[in-house]
């Protein structure tokens, strides 16, 4: 225990003087040189000890002074930046034009109609989303849209009167808001979904940026892009779909919130005009990917001779059956129909979940989701199986439709499942408009 006690300058602590009491206690005069000594070593040591102390108060200071000289720089920065979690908040507010349509009585009016639309439209938003932070929330807006084609199936639709009414309207709805816009894509290679996706994805990146609203619940081609874009649930309570016409399913079954706005936009389609001038030539819609697989040619019937010529008879008469009316889909036309064996259509069907291959990676990789993508990459298609997962991305619409100029596109123009007047898809994610006129629907439909 003596040992555990010794002072670690040896026999110059107090150990030592108790050492030296022990051997002197029988001494007096030793004794009180041993209490003189130790008097001056209390003195001595409590000196060092209030000089530390005073040394650890001067850093402790020197501490304080820094964290307070650190806290006004930051308090200056904040001052010269703003404060970044309040910093010019948002909300932008997409709007495919060519199908989320102003209303007809805002149209008309030109001009005045224009700046009308766009204080309706903030209104409404600022009241939907009613933001609580410290600074002023601004509403962004942008409309895309092939304006001449607009401005011509409103006239056809009798809309407005002439097509330069929606020219003025779009003049009156850029003018009135400096952060609502209406931009021309006409048909060319910036198209209003490209435009509308890219914004989408770029707004849902900044932070600033408290909800991105999407004009698009009439197209079923943005489910895709919705579906693979939603990854969390963050992201998808900060994505809201503005209703003009009903969602279609494709959205719908997505579970991202919808806006209903019918004050402000149609709640009805503008009806397709079939050019006349176009030549008379029939063409096939082609079939679902399983009657493809079980089309076979038919044999010609035997040929019978008999000995005895057959006195013949009249037929008889027939009612006259008029033929179906013929289609044309678009300048895109109709998607060339792929062949597929059926015992290989019905094998890749069963991959389920993230078991199924990946359309985009075999037809057009390597996929640009990379590792982040849910669905099979580590696979050998064989070439049977290469014509079944061309088939599979046929059933997607493509999300220019017919307004498509890429060659080598994977998705499809028109419903590929349909075949003598019938769709056969009972999740068919195409518009009545990519079907012919008078199509029937084994399956019903579940929003339109």
């Amino acid at each position: 225990m003596a040992s555990s006690q010794k002072d670690q300058n040896g026999d110059k602590g107090l150990y030592a003087f108790l050492r030296r009491y022990q051997q002197y206690e029988a001494d007096k005069d030793r004794t009180d040189v041993l209490i003189k000594d130790l008097l001056m070593y209390t003195e001595n040591t409590e000196s060092r000890l209030l000089k530390e102390n005073g040394s650890l108060r001067q850093q402790l200071n020197n501490a304080h002074m820094d964290l307070e000289s650190v806290k006004k720089s930051l308090q200056e920065t904040k001052r010269r930046l703003g404060d970044m979690e309040d910093r010019n908040p948002y909300i932008m507010v997409l709007i495919d034009g060519d199908g989320l349509i102003f209303k007809d009585h805002l149209v008309k009016q030109g001009v005045e109609g224009g700046r009308k639309a766009a204080n309706e439209l903030n209104s409404a938003i600022l009241e939907k989303f009613n933001y609580t932070g410290d600074t002023p929330i601004t509403v962004v807006a942008k409309v895309v849209a092939n304006v001449l084609g607009l401005s011509r199936a409103m006239k056809w639709n009798s809309c407005i009167p002439s097509e330069i009414t929606l020219y003025d309207f779009i003049s009156g709805f850029s003018q009135i808001r400096p952060d609502f816009e209406f931009v021309d894509v006409g048909q060319g290679k910036e198209r209003a979904d490209a435009k509308i996706i890219d914004s989408a994805r770029f707004h849902l990146r900044n932070f600033n940026c408290k909800q991105v609203v999407m004009g698009i619940s009439h197209n079923s081609g943005y489910g895709p892009f919705l579906d693979g874009l939603i990854n969390n649930n963050t992201t998808k309570q900060r994505i809201t779909i503005l209703e003009g016409t009903p969602t279609v399913q494709a959205i719908v079954s997505i579970g991202v919130g919808i806006m209903n706005c019918h004050t402000i936009f149609r709640s009805e389609k503008l009806l397709s005009r079939v050019p006349q001038d176009r030549a008379q030539t029939t063409m096939s819609i082609g079939p679902s990917y399983a009657a493809i697989a079980q089309t076979k040619v038919a044999s010609p019937p035997p040929q019978i001779t008999l000995p005895i010529a057959l006195k013949k008879t009249a037929a008889p008469a027939r009612p006259v059956q008029s033929p179906p009316p013929e289609w044309y889909p678009g300048p895109r036309g109709f998607d060339k129909p792929i062949a597929v064996n059926q015992a290989v259509l019905e094998r890749l069907k069963k991959r389920k979940g993230e078991d199924k291959l990946c359309n985009n990676h075999f037809l057009r990789g390597p996929c640009s989701k990379g590792d982040e993508c849910k669905f099979e990459h580590d696979y050998n298609p064989t070439k049977e199986e290469m014509k079944v997962i061309a088939l599979f991305a046929r059933l997607n619409p493509c999300t220019s439709g017919q307004d498509c100029d890429v060659d080598n596109c994977i998705y499809g123009h028109h419903c590929p499942s349909t075949i003598n007047g019938v769709c056969t898809n009972a999740r068919c994610k195409f518009e009545m408009e990519d079907h012919p006129p008078g199509v029937k629907f084994k399956h019903s439909r579940l929003s339109e």
